[in-house]
Parts: C-alpha cells; sequence; structure tokens
C-alpha cells in the first residue's frame, strides 16, 4: 500500500511537470515582450506620430533609442524629440493605416501606409512603410523606416 501511495504521488508530479513544460513556449526569450506590450508601444507611436507630439514619442525610446528614416538616424531621445517638433512645425493632417504586425519576441514588423501635407505647400503626401522595430524592457530600442513613395 505504502508504494502504491509513494507510485500515486510521483506519477502525480510527473503529469503537473509535464503539464507545465507542455505550457511553456521554448523558442520566447526570458526578456521578451509580451505581444500585446509591443502592439501597445507601436499604436502609442503611430498616435504619437499622427498627432505630431515629439515629447510622446520620444518618450516611447530607450534613451539612447535610434530611429533611422531614409536618409536620416536620430540617435537618443533628446535628438528625436528635436527631429519630430522639427516635423511637426513643417507636417499637418498626419494619417497612418496599420495594415500588418508581425511579432516575434522583442522584434516587430510593421507595414503602414502613412500621409502628410506640407504646411508650406500644402502638398499631400503618401508612402507605404515597411518598419523594424526592436523594443527592450517596454521601450523602443530601434526603428528603422523604409519607404515605397512610387507613383503616388
Amino acid at each position: 500500500m505504502i508504494i502504491i501511495c509513494h507510485l500515486c504521488r510521483w506519477l502525480s508530479l510527473g503529469i503537473i511537470l509535464i503539464s507545465l513544460m507542455s505550457a511553456m513556449d521554448p523558442n520566447a526569450s526570458q526578456n521578451s515582450v509580451p505581444l500585446p506590450d509591443i502592439r501597445a508601444t507601436i499604436e502609442l507611436a503611430k498616435n504619437a506620430w499622427i498627432a505630431r507630439d515629439a515629447d510622446a514619442l520620444a518618450q516611447l525610446f530607450t534613451e539612447d533609442g535610434t530611429l533611422i528614416v531614409p536618409g536620416q538616424k536620430w540617435q537618443g531621445q533628446a535628438k528625436i524629440r528635436s527631429q519630430i517638433a522639427k516635423f511637426a512645425r513643417d507636417y499637418t493632417d498626419v494619417r497612418i493605416t496599420i495594415n500588418q504586425m508581425i511579432i516575434d519576441g522583442d522584434r516587430a514588423a510593421v507595414e503602414w501606409h502613412y500621409e502628410d501635407t506640407e504646411k508650406a505647400t500644402g502638398k499631400r503626401n503618401q508612402s507605404d512603410d515597411a518598419i523594424v522595430v526592436e523594443v527592450k524592457n517596454g521601450r523602443i530600442s530601434y526603428w528603422r523606416e523604409y519607404f515605397d513613395t512610387g507613383g503616388k
């Protein structure tokens, strides 16, 4: 009887361990940001661009974060803030539609349609963008945009 009780305990423990192991994602990094956090961070960035809010966008980045757009590289929150403030002075009526987001651990690829209007000329600009994003501890450490403005 004692042997059967010990066997039952070991079987119960084994079942619990197997259940826990199957619930774990072996590909997930211990430092990965959960999917909703990255998605929410990208949505906040989109909203900051639309609002042309330099402070809100800069605060989403790590202190030494990098934002790259074709022809320009902005390193650190202060530089990102100053460049977005300049953008906000020169452009208006920003519209962004996220077409898709692919998230893998602490990285994401975003495809969005972007539009703005140049204040000085009234010219409407639009592009389809692909963006590579890396997040560390809930903040953007790397944001690189690729534009396709052809034919628009």
